[in-house]
Parts: C-alpha cells; structure tokens; sequence
C-alpha cells in the first residue's frame, strides 16, 4: 500500500513511530520547510536556521537509510506555505492510498492533522509519539482528582517505571530529590568545561544566507553560529557533557557568572526536542556515570529530574490542560514587555545578560529564564501570554509544549497554582546571591528606594501587596507577608512609591515598542 509519511521539524528520529513498520518501497517520506512554521512567532534567527538545517541534514540520513524523501524547501517557488497546503501537493504528485503521521507536539498542528482525512478522502493514521516515557492517558490516570498537580509526586512514578536511579523499590542514596545540593554560587577562578562550536558546513551555510534575507527583522544574530545540525555531532555534544560537566553540574546548575553562557549545563535540550538524541537513552548514560564512580549523585539526580521529571510533566500539563491554558491569567497582569527585552539594552545587569546572551546565541539556563526575565516579568505585572510569546520566540529549545507551561504556569503563575504551589518571586537578593552579576551592576542590590535601589528590591514587595488578596493566605508566602507587616508605614509608603515611579517610568519607555 502506497503510504505517504510526513515528517514534522521536531520528529528528526531514525526510530519515529510513523516508519517503524512502513515498507521503504512503498513508503514516500514528506519533510516540509513551511512559512507558516517560522512566522507564526518571530522566532530567533538561530531557531529558524538550526531547525531547517537539521531538517536537511534528517533528510539526507533517511535517504542513507534507503528511504525516498520528498523535500519541500522553504524558498521553492511552489511552496503554497503550510503544511496542509504541502500535504495536498504531496498527494497530487504521489497518489498515496493513506497517510501516516507521528502526534504533533502542538494544539494548532494536531487540529490541522485531524482535518486531512476529510480534506483528502484517505485514511490518515495517527500514531502516538513513544519518544516519551509517559503517554497521554498514562498522565490523565496519574493526574485525575488531585487538587494540585506537583510535579515532585510525578517524578517518582517516572523513576519508578523506568528503573532510573532505583535500588529495588527505594531511591538510589535513599533520597529521591537532591535539589537542596544543587544550589552553590560559582567562582570564576573554576575551571569552565566549554561545549563544542560545530563549524557550518556547506548546508548550513546556504541555510544561514537563506535566514540572513528573509528573516532579517527576527529577533537575534546569526552570528557565531555553533550548534549541531547532525545526530553525529549532536551525540558528540552529549559525550563531552558527561565526561566534562556532569560532574560539576549538580553543585552550579542554578548558578550565574557575567560572560559564562554555558557553565556546566548540557546544551542538549534543542538536539532532544528536535529528535535527534534519545531522552531516555541520555538519562541512562548519565546513571552509568554514577554507577561507575565518574559523577556524583546530585549533578546525575539533578539531570534526570529535568528530564524525565520536567520535561514529560511539562507535556503531561500541555495535553491536559488544553489550547485555552495560553489565556489563563489569575494574577490579571497586561502590562507589556519592556522594548528592551528584544535588545538586551537595559542598566539592570542581570537582565542585559541573560537577554544579551539569548539573542546571541537563542540559549540560556533554566534559572536565567526563570529568576532573571521570568522573575522581572511577573514582579512588573507583564501579560503572561506576551512572556509566553516572548520564550517561545527567543529559545532555541522552545516548542509550545514544553515552553507554555513552564513559562504560563511555573514562571508566570498565570494558572493560579495548578503548576507550582506559589509564584517564583524574588527581590535582588537571590540573584546576588546565586551570580556575580549584581557587583556589576549601576544598582545597589542592598538598597530598597533611592535613585541607584536595584528594582527587584521595591518591585518584590509591591508585588506582595498588589495581590494579598489572592496570595494572602499561601503558606508558602507567609514569612514575607509577615516581614512586610512588621515594617514600618513610612518604609511601606516609600516601598511603594519606589516601585510605581519604576513602573511609570517603564510604561513610558515602553509607548515605543520594540
């Protein structure tokens, strides 16, 4: 049976469910660069340029593997832009007798894969995607009648189902989170391990020239482009990570130095969300690193938890929550982003780094994102799908499965608690305390109000007091709610005015855009 076999940009996987029994003789492989897909948001040039090279790089190892790829490339004059638009090309040209598709990753791909058997008239097969641990109704059971979701209770039936990190029925070191281990400041005196830079070949360079024209008002540079395009070389990149910086990467995960993008982290997220590295197999590879004595339990517990903890619990909440979670807004924020947020061009150090590196490079670790932008956009009151849109323009790793949840729920708290039990608010102390960034900074981290008071400081406590209505009664919060009442009226007036002449002074600035 003639069997037509699209292959989306995030399913670059020699072993997707959509082949794994189709017969190479009668199966044509669809791989489609589409406008729609790289307008949608005004993604990072970087994101645009490393998906379709891996794209043609995917291709040219099916067509190695014996397949016969059909390729639509993004500047082809035929190009009708979509995917349904390609699909119905591809049926014209090949006469298939059905369609076979992994799941999309994605609320608006999926409704367009569910129309095409009533817009062709041929039977579309839709196959779960088993690149995860935890399927969609495996989640639904897990998650049905409890009142909160925490990821934490999540993370030990994963453990449980793959064996991770098990010894018998208990936890590997009789404790199934190390977190508290995992939150040392760094030097930088230490030795850095630094992640391979992949020169472009010939393929990426043409997609590099092709992203330099037709994408020059995106976000970020294309400059020093590095990253892997290849499973070879993104399997390269997974080597060095164990060998070099899982060691350490428990101890400085959460850590922050000015001019160090990478410190200890993997840089494996863009290759696994792709598809071109197995979650699974690297959270094996970095057990055995434990078990041989070369990595210390946190830096392996640490990843582990990101993966097969986060990550599939952040997929988990996507599917269950629907494509109305993108508006959900407990806190009721709607102010906009600063401009500078797509410049990096702002006297607050912590944030011109963590945005000046994201625009470089469309990278940054998950504490940047979380208690720098992430933490300055909630305490300003930004509107949680502007952020949303914001990450999922600017991160390399960002597809709205994984990104919506972590950015809406975890970091904007936008859904009220569902995801996190309080909102990740913090003044600058935090950051002073977990980076080298605040002693560069024209602000003093140790004032509240004056001229030269760092904003997180008088922002953090206005926060507090704008929302005590709903937040009030949070456990959680009920030690800064207290300091807050203690202080004095003339501190809480000066607090205040502090923070409303900022964000005054924000709106302003910000009548421009971008």
């Amino acid at each position: 049976m003639k069997t037509l076999v699209p292959v989306l940009g995030d399913q670059l996987s020699l072993s997707l469910s959509s082949l794994r029994d189709a017969d190479p003789a009668e199966t044509i492989v669809l791989m489609m660069e589409v406008g729609d897909e790289t307008t949608y948001v005004r993604h990072h040039k970087q994101k645009i340029a490393y998906i379709l090279s891996a794209m043609r790089h995917h291709a040219a190892a099916l067509t190695d593997a014996g397949w016969t790829v059909d390729y639509v490339r993004l500047d082809d004059p035929d190009n009708s832009g979509s995917f349904t638009g390609e699909i119905a090309r591809a049926v014209q040209r090949h006469a298939p007798e059905r369609i076979v598709v992994t799941e999309a990753g994605e609320w608006r791909v999926v409704a367009m894969i569910e129309s095409w058997e009533t817009v062709f008239g041929i039977p579309v097969e839709i196959r779960s995607d088993d690149r995860f641990v935890c399927d969609h109704a495996e989640f639904e059971a897990w998650a049905k009648d409890r009142q909160q979701l925490t990821m934490e209770f999540f993370y030990r039936v994963m453990r449980r189902k793959t064996g991770l990190l098990m010894d018998g029925k208990q936890p590997t070191g009789e404790r199934w989170n190390f977190d508290k281990e995992n939150r040392k400041p760094a030097k930088n005196d230490l030795f850095m391990p630094r992640p391979h830079a992949f020169a472009p070949d010939a393929v990426t360079q043409e997609v590099l020239a092709l992203v330099a024209e037709r994408f020059a008002d995106h976000p970020g540079t294309l400059d020093g482009f590095a990253y892997a395009v290849t499973a070879a070389d993104a399997e390269k990149q997974a080597a060095y990570f164990f060998e070099k910086a899982l060691p350490q990467f428990g101890d400085y995960e959460d850590a922050m130095l000015t001019g160090e993008r990478y410190l200890w982290h993997s840089i494996l997220s863009p290759y696994i969300n792709s598809g071109l590295l197995d979650p699974l197999d690297l959270c094996r590879r970095a057990e055995a690193e434990y078990r041989a004595g070369r990595a210390p339990l946190n830096s392996v517990e640490g990843y582990v938890r990101q993966i097969i903890g986060w990550r599939e619990y952040m997929r988990g909440i996507y599917w269950r929550e629907g494509p109305d979670y993108v508006e959900r807004n407990f806190l009721d924020h709607h102010r906009k982003l600063p401009g500078w947020y797509w410049t990096g061009e702002t006297d607050m150090h912590c944030l011109k780094e963590a945005i000046g590196q994201t625009l470089a490079t469309a990278h940054a670790h998950h504490i940047q994102r979380l208690m720098v932008t992430g933490n300055f956009a909630l305490l300003i009151g930004a509107d949680p799908a502007e952020v949303h849109r914001w990450y999922l323009e600017v991160y390399i790793d960002a597809y709205e499965w994984v990104e919506l949840p972590n950015t809406l729920g975890m970091s904007q708290f936008g859904d009220g608690g569902l995801l996190g039990s309080k909102p990740y608010i913090s003044s600058g102390a935090y950051i002073d305390r977990m980076s080298d960034y605040c002693g560069k900074c024209r602000y003093d981290v140790k004032q509240r109000v004056g001229e030269n008071a760092c904003p997180y400081n008088a922002l953090y406590w206005d926060f507090l007091v704008r929302h005590e209505d709903k937040l009030g009664s949070n456990m959680r919060l009920r030690m800064p709610y207290s300091t807050w009442a203690k202080q004095s009226a003339q501190s809480q007036k000066d607090t205040r005015a502090q923070a409303a002449t900022f964000l005054q002074a924000l709106d302003t600035a910000g009548k421009d855009g971008y």
